[in-house]
């Protein structure tokens, strides 16, 4: 019974094999004509998006099916992926699961399943054809206020993608329940009640923008399923419009020299004063990750403490950052960078009017990403700070 059932399976394999054969010689006559462009419009294929391995590009959609009689040239796919059964149904049915392979070069396999992708890949055109590329050595994007409160004369509004979604009056505006690690409730009062003008916004969540491999804008809620929570912790530190390295592929850190000065004696400040400012810098640009040929400043909700300064704009300043700014200088100019926004060559290594987290900007001009790292040892005007770039060089 069993070489019996055997044989009759060889038979039919055979017979479809042969029946493949046929349809594919007179496909070339029947086959109705698909482009990848058609392909694309017709069934609103979403180019640019991000893709991972298994996913369909057709999302959630059922398979695009076409007529059996005019695309019989679609059955040998079928017949690759041992799908018998799916060659049965399309001889009884009349219809055939359209053949991807026909409008794709890489990464999509024949039923329009993302293949050989590995990491976040996306979908694009290559000359004629649909594909699904990996990502390159490195992606990055640009933060971008995806949902914000914007002031109004009444109060504000809450804006999600562009689209006002509540209007939030003047006196519920202490009831709103927004935050997370670096705002909430008292964060938005103080801003509303003195930084903001008619018109001004406060991010609340980030989506990012402009990306290195030209693929699709996400929002705020992509964020974490398509690059990790990593980045949307990242994100949230540093300035609205930051470069943010989204994915790195192959490489290895190579660390460069370390740069140190100590923080001095200057009693006229204050060196209590000066030791917290200091430190502040340190903990604004430690762990700062820019991207290539990008400019990223230090991190934002950082604050630091005024001195009197008769010399200064306004009559105070944030002394006890320079010897911090200037370990960053020298770490940052050895690299072939040029001076930071925001610094000078002076001792005093900080512009007045500065912000020496959000203000000032260093920019990479290496075509790799660079890491900033900066702490301190020991304490009191003897403290020394200490910065040092790690470089992210790509592997082959």
């Amino acid at each position: 019974m069993s070489k019996s059932w055997r044989k009759i399976s060889i038979t039919i394999f055979l017979a479809l094999i042969l029946l493949c054969v046929l349809f594919t010689v007179f496909s070339s006559v029947n086959s109705a004509p698909y482009t990848a462009q058609s392909v694309a419009e017709d069934y609103n294929l979403p180019i640019g998006q991000s893709m991972f391995e298994n996913q369909s590009i057709l999302g959630q959609r059922s398979q695009i099916e076409v007529p059996l009689i005019s695309d019989v040239g679609f059955l040998p796919h079928q017949l690759l992926a041992l799908d018998l059964q799916g060659i049965l149904m399309s001889l009884s049915t009349g219809v055939v699961p359209f053949d991807f392979a026909t409008i794709s070069s890489e990464g999509i396999d024949s039923y329009g399943n993302v293949v050989d992708v590995d990491g976040p890949g996306y979908l694009t055109f290559e000359g004629d054809k649909l594909a699904v590329k990996e990502p390159d050595n490195y992606v990055w994007g640009y933060s971008a206020p995806y949902k914000w409160l914007e002031k109004t004369e009444n109060g504000v509004d809450v804006v999600e993608n562009g689209t006002v979604i509540k209007s939030v009056p003047f006196d519920e505006i202490k009831d709103l329940e927004y935050s997370n690690d670096y705002y909430n409730n008292e964060t938005i009062r103080s801003w509303y009640n003195y930084d903001a003008s008619i018109g001004s916004i406060f991010t609340l969540e980030k989506g990012m923008v402009g990306f290195s491999d030209g693929r699709n804008n996400i929002s705020s809620a992509d964020v974490p399923v398509i690059f990790g929570k990593d980045v949307v912790d990242y994100a949230a530190e540093y300035p609205t419009g930051s470069p943010i390295l989204l994915y790195s592929g192959n490489y290895t850190e190579e660390n460069g020299e370390v740069y140190g000065t100590s923080l001095g004696s200057h009693p006229e400040y204050g060196d209590s004063i000066r030791e917290v400012n200091a430190r502040q810098f340190v903990d604004a640009w430690n762990g700062t990750i820019i991207p290539p040929n990008s400019t990223s400043s230090g991190k934002d909700y950082v604050y630091f403490e005024s001195a009197k300064d008769s010399s200064a704009p306004g009559g105070s300043a944030a002394h006890g950052v320079c010897p911090s700014a200037r370990a960053l200088r020298a770490a940052v100019t050895s690299e072939g960078f040029s001076l930071p926004t925001g610094m000078t060559w002076d001792e005093n290594a900080v512009l007045f009017g500065f912000n020496p987290a959000q203000d000032i900007t260093v920019t990479n001009t290496h075509d790799y990403p660079v890491r900033i790292n900066m702490w301190t040892e020991g304490s009191g005007t003897g403290m020394g700070v200490y910065a040092q770039i790690t470089r992210y060089i790509p592997t082959e």
